[in-house]
């Protein structure tokens, strides 16, 4: 088992206050901070081998390109695809899906055809589908939650048809926590002759991923959510898919021969990475990975784990508190949304950053689903490898005392 107290040394900005209050920041859903080691691998890439990729041969932009392309081989690795040509970087997971909704999606539905996501779907994965749907005809439609707050399996199987040909779903809600049977639906989908696309922003940076094993069509990820840079991202998909699709940017290093009236493009991954990549984010990514590959994926699960089920109950006990999402801590996360009665969720995480405690609250880019809660918002506590219990107790007590505040207007 890992420690988070450990870890926390490898993360210098937690190590400061916050309204004169020792930081604990529980809002890792939104982004997570970076360790040492990452923050390093910045200034290495910039201060020793700056250049462009794959199109000098003087020796800094050979190193460039052999790390570039080294990080590509990580990411393989890490969500175990079959080879590197299914590796695209993109700038995140909302970019990520945006191209499977432009390529895959434009150029393979027609009206009468149904795109299935749910009503858990962070706007990214909701918005790209509805332009899709508009523009072709097809119809979008969702699943629902069950009571216990994860995905209703029973209406997957009723919305899930034989016209449905792309199921969209994120592995994780990043407003309930739960995780969903992801393999389970690539199966339903598969059965129809439809595609699996799997949000995973809420997933990689948290338990180990293999994208064959979950035979999801497409996978989306974002490297600042896991220790990473923010602006890269990747979007997996399987070789067969991919080399039917057309790219949705045009331009340099992604195209094969140019004439003045038509064009070809060049052999995956690169067909689709139109213009300079950003290079820095795809090494540094790498670091990050490299950085989770020697904690160990499952060694991070299972102590996050660990934080959930000893913080839900407690926060469960707190009178008047609303907790959202799957009461199993198995089937749970480190996303826990919640809501104090007759306190608006921003006034509940202005008063938690006055005790240094920093939350997410609004809707979370997630409308639909508020909107299903009957809710307009929640504040959002979300836990990662440096977090440790003593900042659940921080939590819990800064939540008390947010309380205590709007009753009497003292601490």
């Amino acid at each position: 088992m890992i420690s988070g107290e450990n870890i926390r040394e490898d993360f210098p900005i937690l190590f400061q206050k916050v309204n004169d209050e020792r930081l604990v920041y529980l809002d890792n859903a939104a982004t997570t901070q970076k360790p040492t080691q990452v923050i390093e691998s910045i200034n290495i890439y910039y201060s020793t081998i700056n250049a462009n990729v794959h199109r000098g041969v003087h020796t800094l932009a050979e190193r460039a390109t052999e790390a570039y392309e080294g990080a590509r081989e990580k990411v393989r690795k890490f969500i175990n695809a079959n080879e590197t040509a299914e590796i695209l970087f993109t700038r995140g997971t909302t970019t990520s899906l945006n191209w499977v909704a432009r390529s895959y999606g434009e150029g393979n539905l027609k009206a009468g055809d149904e795109i299935v996501i749910s009503y858990m779907e962070h706007h990214s994965n909701i918005v790209p589908w509805q332009q899709v749907a508009k523009k072709t005809g097809a119809t979008l439609k969702y699943i629902g939650v069950g009571k216990d707050g994860e995905l209703d399996m029973d209406d997957a199987a009723k919305q899930i048809t034989k016209n449905t040909k792309i199921v969209s779903i994120a592995q994780v809600s990043n407003v309930l926590g739960g995780i969903a049977p992801v393999k389970k639906l690539a199966e339903m989908a598969h059965a129809v002759g439809a595609v699996m696309v799997v949000d995973g922003a809420q997933s990689t940076p948290h338990m180990p991923i293999d994208v064959q094993a979950l035979d999801c069509d497409f996978f989306a990820f974002s490297g600042h959510k896991m220790c990473g840079p923010t602006g890269i991202g990747v979007l997996y998909g399987k070789r067969a898919l991919l080399e039917k699709m057309e790219p949705v940017e045009f331009g340099g290093e992604m195209i094969d021969f140019v004439n003045l009236y038509d064009s070809t493009w060049t052999e995956l991954p690169w067909k689709f990475e139109a213009g300079t990549p950003n290079i820095a984010g795809a090494i540094v990514l790498g670091t990050a990975i490299d950085y989770l590959n020697e904690l160990g994926m499952e060694n991070i699960h299972q102590y996050e784990r660990s934080l959930v089920e000893y913080v839900l109950p407690k926060l469960e006990a707190v009178p008047g508190i609303t907790v959202y999402g799957p009461q199993n801590p198995e089937n749970h996360t480190g996303v826990i949304a919640f809501n104090l009665d007759g306190i608006h969720p921003h006034d509940v995480a202005t008063a938690l950053d006055m005790e240094g405690v920093a939350v997410r609250a609004g809707h979370h880019c997630a409308q639909p689903l508020h909107a299903y809660l009957k809710v307009p918002a929640t504040a959002r506590a979300s836990f990662y490898i440096y977090n440790t219990k003593a900042d659940c107790d921080r939590l819990v007590e800064a939540i008390y005392a947010t309380k205590e505040f709007f009753k009497n207007g003292t601490v």
